[in-house]
């Protein structure tokens, strides 16, 4: 019973952190103007200051200015160069929602004082645990809940990595069909940028963005290169980059990239296949292997309990 309500504090704080992130994420999504135009249209009279605050969410009167004064708490801890570091771990990750550095150290703190907290209480309740152990498991939730937002973030990192170089291949072939059929290099990139809506078509987006505001081709190029970190993609870019600046013929080039990722994607593809079996290897062992034992040793283990005579009686019964 005495490790039941720790788990339980345990598990409700995780969801409390989890239904926090979803309440944040909710309360980032733009409202149009016409809805508030709307909104506001259907009032009798003007709203008070108070009528306001009292109408918003309790995110925004709460949450949001309980992480922005931790946002900012982490800011004057964090050095500069520890900034930029976060921030470039969120355009890895594709900036999710649209979190600054300051905000996403702010979770990273609300994290760890929610677990340590809980930490404190599972220390007041767990009186049959020793002192000492007791401070530890403490000290380990609230550093694990300051570190589980870095865990999630590289996560995001890695499957959108992963969807940038599995896409690769396919925007390379409509980037040639394009630029062969006639289309500029700018224009072949908002072709595919319209065509499809992932990762790989937002940040060429971007790029098409940062050439418009007046950034040069080449520096849109290597900042998309170095947002992605995936080195399918600074392959092509230095390709692109090189053959713009030595005046090679872009379309060969996108047909040479186009050829080496759809070989390289095959190549993956066959080393993901030799890596099946010891992946399953474990489960054979430990889950399939002692089910099969069970189902086919099983009747004569049963027969045998439910024999008459021993071992013993058998051994005896002989001259």
């Amino acid at each position: 019973m005495s490790l039941l309500v720790p788990i339980a504090l345990i598990l409700a704080v995780v969801v409390g952190l989890i239904l926090i992130s979803v309440r944040l994420l909710r309360s980032r999504e733009s409202t149009s103007v016409e809805d508030r135009l709307d909104e506001f249209g259907t009032l009798e009279r003007p709203p008070t200051l108070e009528e306001i605050e009292l109408s918003q969410p309790f995110t925004e009167r709460v949450l949001i200015p309980l992480l922005e004064g931790l946002a900012d708490l982490a800011s004057r801890i964090n050095p500069q160069g520890g900034m930029e570091n976060v921030q470039h771990n969120l355009d890895l990750a594709g900036n999710p929602y649209g979190w600054s550095p300051t905000q996403f150290l702010g979770f990273r703190f609300l994290a760890a004082l929610l677990l340590g907290g809980l930490g404190i209480v599972v220390l007041i309740l767990a009186k049959s645990m020793a002192l000492p152990r007791r401070i530890v498991l403490t000290g380990i939730m609230a550093v694990g809940g300051y570190y589980l937002p870095s865990l999630w973030l590289r996560s995001k990192t890695s499957n959108r990595q992963r969807e940038i170089a599995r896409s690769l291949p396919d925007a390379l072939d409509l980037l040639t069909i394009c630029v062969e059929a006639g289309l500029g290099f700018d224009g072949a990139i908002a072709r595919v940028a319209e065509k499809w809506d992932d990762e790989l078509s937002r940040e060429f987006r971007r790029v098409l963005q940062e050439i418009q505001l007046g950034k040069l081709r080449r520096e849109a190029l290597r900042g998309m290169a170095n947002r992605i970190e995936v080195p399918e993609v600074s392959t092509f870019v230095a390709a692109i980059v090189q053959a713009e600046e030595l005046g090679v013929s872009i379309a060969k080039v996108l047909r040479i990239q186009a050829d080496e990722m759809r070989r390289r994607r095959r190549q993956r593809a066959e080393e993901l296949a030799r890596q099946a079996p010891i992946k399953m290897l474990p489960a054979i062992a430990f889950l399939i292997f002692p089910a099969i034992f069970v189902v086919l040793l099983g009747p004569a283990v049963l027969r045998i309990m439910t024999m008459d005579v021993g071992f013993g009686g058998l051994g005896g019964g002989l001259p």
